[in-house]
């Protein structure tokens, strides 16, 4: 009796690995562009992702939803946050056409931003045209979004924002294969190594706030940083991430969210 008492317990331990390996991340991001569009005349458009799955109840229930204006008047500004604390390093990567937007993911865990004592690993970036975020009412061409994640599942993104103007030198350097997997969802394709310091941002003025993922399951608690200078970026490459958001919108931002009394602060030296 004994032993089959044992093997009872090693096969239900087993099921729950299982059930819990097979469980997404709570701040995961839906991969599927079929699920989900940015169309606000369907009835997958943002309006409705809160009754497309109980699981992403958030999109509608949440207080604490992104993206937000980031208004000026009703920001605190503070110098206590100090330079971003960034540790990136060269990763092989490859770049992925996921039907509501263009990713790039690094194969490599070691770039990292470190935030109170906190390490959050670069997963991937991605980009939104026009930008989620404003800054005093205005919208700008494009956004990336950088997303860092420790190994518990907490995740802070890096929003970066680009206006019209001179070419950027590290999206010329994706064009060909951008172009490649352009029209084609979840087509992948290897890029080789890429060093995310070619981004090139600025560290020492930015906004923080909390906030949610920008796409379903809106999950919250995400610590974002937005980057208060605006980088440029040409019209051919925004068409390039644009034709990643295949619906009638032409377009793969979310509309701005309620802020809902949230502690929005500016970090300036």
């Amino acid at each position: 009796m004994a032993k089959l008492a044992m093997l009872v317990l090693v096969f239900s331990l087993l099921i729950a690995l299982v059930l819990l390996s097979s469980c997404p991340t709570m701040s995961q991001e839906v991969e599927h562009e079929s699920e989900f569009n940015y169309d606000e005349k369907s009835m997958k458009g943002p309006q409705h992702w809160g009754d497309i799955k109980p699981e992403w109840s958030m999109c509608k229930n949440g207080t604490m939803q992104s993206p937000i204006d980031l208004l000026n008047q009703r920001v605190q500004i503070v110098s206590n946050l100090g330079t971003l604390q960034i540790n990136y390093k060269p990763s092989n990567a490859t770049l992925k056409n996921r039907g509501h937007d263009i990713m790039l993911e690094l194969i490599a865990n070691s770039s990292y931003l470190q935030i109170n004592g906190t390490q959050y690993v670069l997963k991937q970036f991605h980009w939104h045209s026009p930008s989620e975020h404003t800054i005093d009412g205005k919208r700008f061409d494009l956004e990336l979004h950088m997303v860092h994640q420790t190994p518990s599942g907490q995740t802070a993104v890096i929003g970066i924002l680009y206006k019209t103007g001179r070419p950027n030198p590290f999206f010329s350097l994706l064009r060909s294969d951008l172009e490649a997997i352009s029209e084609k969802t979840e087509e992948e394709r290897a890029l080789g190594v890429i060093d995310p310091r070619w981004i090139n941002f600025g560290k020492t003025h930015y906004y923080r706030y909390i906030g949610s993922l920008t796409t379903p399951s809106c999950s919250e608690n995400i610590t974002w940083t937005i980057i208060q200078e605006v980088r440029s970026v040409s019209k051919e490459q925004i068409k390039l991430f644009r034709v990643a958001a295949h619906d009638e919108s032409n377009s793969n931002a979310r509309p701005l969210q309620p802020l809902n009394d949230r502690l929005v602060q500016l970090q300036q030296t």
